[in-house]
This record gives structure tokens, sequence and C-alpha cells, in this order.
């Protein structure tokens, strides 16, 4: 049962990194695991990383809950202003955009990112 799982969320993921090789934008790709939720901004070529944040730094104390993962969406806002990007794509990595996933994108988007 789990394996089906995994399977159908790298199916999911594949999917929309497959469509985005098309584009020319930078990317804003998400991942979660049980305890802590991670983000970074990856360049259009997908060579480089331009920004990251997660729930590890030690302003946030719980990483494994909603409130955590608006901050790391309000950290990741931050870092891509002063990486100077405004536009990304949302790659949430094949995993279903409600709770955490959509608590970092609604607080990412209310810092002024654009997706």
């Amino acid at each position: 049962m789990k394996f089906a799982k995994k399977q159908a969320r790298t199916r999911r993921a594949t999917k929309f990194r497959a469509k985005h090789a098309e584009r020319s934008v930078e990317r804003l790709c998400v991942y979660k695991s049980s305890q802590h939720i991670y983000a970074q901004i990856i360049s259009s070529c997908g060579t480089k990383t331009l920004a990251s944040a997660s729930s590890m730094s030690a302003k946030i104390k719980n990483g494994g809950n909603v409130e955590a993962a608006a901050k790391v969406g309000n950290l990741i806002a931050k870092a891509a202003k002063k990486a100077k990007v405004s536009k990304v794509a949302f790659d949430r990595s094949g995993f279903k955009y409600h709770g955490r996933v959509k608590a970092l994108a609604e607080a990412a988007r209310e810092g002024g990112l654009d997706f």
C-alpha cells in the first residue's frame, strides 16, 4: 500500500517537471517530511539553487505543522526578493495541495511571490 502511494506522488511530480522543462521560469520546489518542510527556488535551467528556506531554522520550534509551513513561506518570499526573483512556478513535488503545502504557498504569495 505504501509503495503505491509513493509511486503516485512521484508520477505527479514527474508530470509537472516534464511540462515545466518547456517554460523558462524559476520554480519554487517544496518537499515535506513528517517533521519538517523545505522550500527552495531553483533556476530556470535547473542547475542552481537561488534561495532556500526550511523549518529546521532555529526560529521555528515545531516544523511539522501548518504554522511552521506558513513561516517557511514567508522566509522563502524574503529570500526570493533578495535574489531578485518575483515570478516562479510552484512545484509541489507531487504532494497534494492542502495542509502544509497550501499554507506555504499562500504565505509565499502574501510575501510577494507571483505564481
